[in-house]
């Protein structure tokens, strides 16, 4: 089964009225969905409970819920009318918190805020109370950036807010959509679906089957039991960002300036990448893509692709360069390693420990089919891609882990050309849009600042 540019072009208008489109598949063919530990809602937006881990080639693994959407959008009413467009929204957020329990096999719910509804409709209260980032010396929101790989025509966006919806169920995702758009407080500037599921338990995975579906060029390169369109394994529980870390108030990174008003609170980058299957199937062989997608030198069977990523196998800028100079190449995770995980142990607010070598940044980025997007513009057809979410302390914290995967790290450069075949996945990989997103506590998540 493939599906024509028509079908798909039809899915991305179903998408814009509410309706599934092409991600109805999903359903059908992962058949019954994983069972779901129980779960309660917490002080973060960010944080889904209920989560399933799983091992994986003796690798324990985070099972992502089936659907995942994101609808960005503006916001729909003047100044004068925030604190009633704030008691509307949480109305409905609080309905479907009632309705659906706060996991996988219900609905999570994140609400992010954009720079542009801070500055235009908040503005006095943004200035006083939006947390710092000490290291940047710089507010934890900034405007998006292009980074060295990125090419020109990469969209810088200036969305009001971005809505997060996760579950295995598309009826529960779609009925958020349905129930949060129906306010009429938020102008909807695009809808943006996928999916996630690997071939746990055996099984063959959704992004081989779907893209085979959609008639993606390279589809039927991906390995049957893939998690991701490029192969491995990215869910890895020691590569994720543990419990609060990712928290303003966790690591110490962030000023909250006195007040606990965006405490339990993150900040979330969201972006769209494109994927070339072909190039990287075709002209990568399997050693290549290992020393590609995690680090020179690495030694991986041919049937595997879960490779454990957790504290003790974090690189520092040291291994990279030397690795650099043996080799001529970095690798993916191990150039991000640097600057996303921990240079020494660290102990919450709360008491916990977070070792040395543990990462921050909490990902729920999900696979697409989108082109860019399910709506408005579905493109010229369906493509591989990736819509890539990251919870980090602040925008400057995010975007030295995007300049490690460049090989740019703090007081050392790797010379290489920004879209080298030799610098991790930059070759094969084409970021369309970028925005950067403030995500305030579950008690502020509607309208932040507006009663002040």
């Amino acid at each position: 089964m493939s599906l024509t540019r028509r079908a798909f072009l039809a899915g991305g208008a179903a998408a814009a009225a509410g309706g599934a489109g092409i991600y109805a598949l999903v359903d059908r063919l992962a058949g019954r969905a994983p069972k779901r530990p129980s779960a309660h809602l917490r002080p973060e937006q960010h944080l889904l409970d209920g989560v399933r881990v799983v091992a994986e080639d003796g690798v324990e693994v985070i099972v992502p819920p089936l659907h995942h959407q994101v609808v960005t959008a503006r916001v729909a009413v003047d100044r004068a009318d925030l604190r009633d467009a704030q008691r509307v929204l949480e109305r409905a957020l609080a309905g479907l918190e009632a309705d659906y329990p706060p996991s996988p096999a219900g609905l999570g719910i994140t609400v992010a805020w954009g720079l542009p509804y801070f500055e235009r409709l908040v503005p006095d209260a943004a200035r006083r109370l939006l947390p710092r980032d000490r290291r940047a010396d710089a507010p934890v929101l900034l405007p998006a950036r292009r980074f060295p790989s990125d090419p020109a025509e990469t969209v810088l966006e200036r969305n009001d807010v971005a809505v997060l919806l996760r579950s295995d169920v598309l009826a529960h995702v779609e009925d958020a959509v349905a129930r949060v758009l129906g306010t009429s407080v938020l102008q909807p500037t695009s809808r943006r679906a996928g999916f996630a599921g690997g071939g746990f338990d055996g099984t063959r995975s959704l992004p081989k089957q779907m893209a085979m579906a959609a008639g993606v060029p390279g589809a039927d390169l991906i390995p049957d039991t893939a998690e991701l369109f490029l192969g491995f394994t990215s869910t890895q529980r020691g590569a994720m960002g543990a419990g609060r870390i990712a928290n303003f108030e966790t690591l110490g990174l962030v000023d909250l300036r006195g007040s606990d008003y965006f405490a339990h609170g993150t900040h979330l980058h969201l972006s769209h990448v494109t994927e070339d299957l072909e190039a990287w199937y075709v002209n990568f062989d399997f050693d290549e893509r290992v020393t590609t997608a995690f680090r020179p030198g690495l030694s991986v069977p041919a049937s595997v692709q879960t490779v454990e990523m957790g504290p003790k196998q974090a690189q520092t800028s040291a291994d990279v360069e030397r690795e650099y100079r043996r080799s001529g190449r970095i690798g993916h995770s191990g150039a991000i390693q640097v600057t996303s995980r921990l240079p020494h142990d660290v102990v919450g607010p709360d008491g916990t420990r977070y070792p040395k070598g543990a990462a921050i940044p909490i990902r729920a980025d999900f696979n697409t089919l989108d082109n860019p997007f399910a709506w408005p513009d579905a493109g010229e057809g369906p493509a591989a891609g990736v819509h890539f979410l990251s919870f980090n302390p602040s925008s400057d914290d995010f975007a030295r882990n995007r300049l490690a995967m460049d090989g740019v790290f703090p007081g050392m450069t790797i010379p290489l050309p920004p879209r080298d075949r030799n610098q991790g996945f930059n070759s094969i990989l084409r970021t369309t849009h970028r925005q950067n997103f403030l995500v305030p506590p579950r008690r502020h998540r509607s309208f932040p600042l507006a009663e002040l």
